[in-house]
């Protein structure tokens, strides 16, 4: 444990924030560094087959130990951090022995961690918490993971009396812009079974998230000058409005929570002439999943009979599915992960995703991946960060349930 902090410390100063308007892959120069960076570490800890390919997936193994030939376990982490916000020049702070009261991020620009709108951080009295300088985001999303899964490697390299089999490393670039695991090849993965180490706070356990969706809803009117506008105007701005309003206003993300589904307008671009709106839509069950795309397109119909048709054009395109269709066939991947948390002395919480994550898109791939919690809050923004007791252990976690695998798979393969 005693370089896990400072292996953190080091990898969120790198920039590696991704980008959804880039045509390359990774979609950014950073994540290219920091996928070398991690390539060396893991060389100069004792993996073994360390590569980066062509599309900067980080792979190492750390060999079997045990004679019987068992199937190999994975662990996944993504090095990008979201677009949200600014990952370049983080300047990272510990804050020991917190004091339970606000934290003065950055005094000069009077930003501040709240603990009235921030809560949960008050069960970490007492604790040593890294924070951000309130410029940027802090990047625990997912570096914490990957810092977490390298110090467990190594501490099970240290220490080879712990009998285990092959583990398998894997870390991708670009899945804060849903592409982290587009070019992964499941064969050089080489493993039965993943998990991703990403998301919330310790104990949270998911092998659910929402089936996804974007839609691009383009609106083509007609522009001339006001005075002679009667009759002959299409103003697209007030027909995007309409369009907006005909869809269920509490079926938005700030009036949805647990399995509710939504609708989500990202952005809003454009003019008297033409009008792009762009949308995600989300949701866990595949019907409902259905009748949401549907209801888009029965609105697309209904303003192009008021309007016209080709006025209003309608593109929507599947971007993930719930994994629950596939991990819960293998539900001894969240037995395992229950016991390694509760050994530890952490009470498992297993709780749908409100999001995606590369296990997703992986469990569809034939990699059965659930996700286990790094541990950080408030992810994406200025008022990140994460506990150094999480950080610690979520490494626990891995290790441990590195062990549990082994001899489960011991007795059943």
């Amino acid at each position: 444990m005693s370089k896990l902090l400072e292996r953190f410390l080091n990898y969120v100063r790198f920039d590696t924030q991704s980008d959804e308007n880039s045509e390359s892959y990774p979609s950014t120069e950073g994540q290219r560094i920091f996928a070398e960076y991690l390539k060396n570490e893991l060389i100069s800890i004792g993996m073994k087959d360390v590569e980066v390919d062509e599309y900067s997936y980080v792979f190492g193994t750390l060999p079997s130990n045990i004679e019987k030939d068992i199937p190999s376990i994975g662990f996944m982490a993504h090095m990008d951090t979201a677009p949200n916000m600014s990952g370049k020049d983080v300047n990272p702070r510990v804050v020991e022995n917190y004091d339970g009261k606000d934290i003065v991020l950055n005094e000069k620009h009077n930003i501040v961690l709240s603990t009235k709108y921030y809560p949960e951080i008050l069960q970490f009295v007492g604790d040593s918490i890294v924070v951000t300088d309130g410029t940027t985001l802090l990047g625990a999303d997912d570096k914490g993971g990957v810092a977490e899964i390298i110090t467990a490697m190594e501490y099970l390299i240290n220490h080879p009396e712990i009998k285990h089999g092959k583990i398998r490393v894997c870390f991708t670039p670009d899945e804060e812009i849903g592409k982290g695991v587009q070019y992964l090849d499941p064969n050089k993965f080489g493993v039965k079974f993943a998990y991703t180490i990403d998301g919330g706070p310790v104990g949270e356990l998911q092998y659910e998230n929402f089936n996804a969706a974007k839609a691009l809803i383009t609106i083509n009117g007609v522009d001339i000058h006001p005075k002679e506008a009667k009759g002959k105007m299409k103003n697209t701005i007030l027909i995007a409005n309409e369009f907006i309003n005909m869809l269920p206003y509490q079926e938005r993300p700030e009036y949805t929570e647990n399995y509710e589904g939504f609708f989500h307008l990202i952005s809003f671009e454009g003019g008297v002439e033409k009008t792009n709106l762009y949308f995600i839509i989300r949701d866990f069950f595949k019907e409902s999943f259905q009748k949401r795309k549907d209801l888009m397109k029965k609105i697309v119909d209904l303003l192009n009979f008021k309007y016209g048709e080709g006025t209003v054009e309608v593109k929507i395109e599947d971007t993930y599915y719930n994994m629950r269709d596939i991990v819960e066939k293998h539900m001894e991947l969240i037995d395992i992960a229950k016991k390694s948390m509760e050994e530890l002395g952490v009470t498992p919480k297993i709780i749908p995703i409100r999001g995606g994550t590369d296990g997703a898109r992986l469990s569809y791939k034939g990699i059965p991946t659930p996700n286990i919690g790094t541990g950080g809050y408030n992810y994406h923004g200025r008022y990140e960060y994460i506990p150094v007791s999480s950080l610690e252990k979520v490494t626990e976690i891995i290790t441990k349930l590195s062990v549990i695998w082994t001899d489960y798979a011991i007795k059943n393969y």
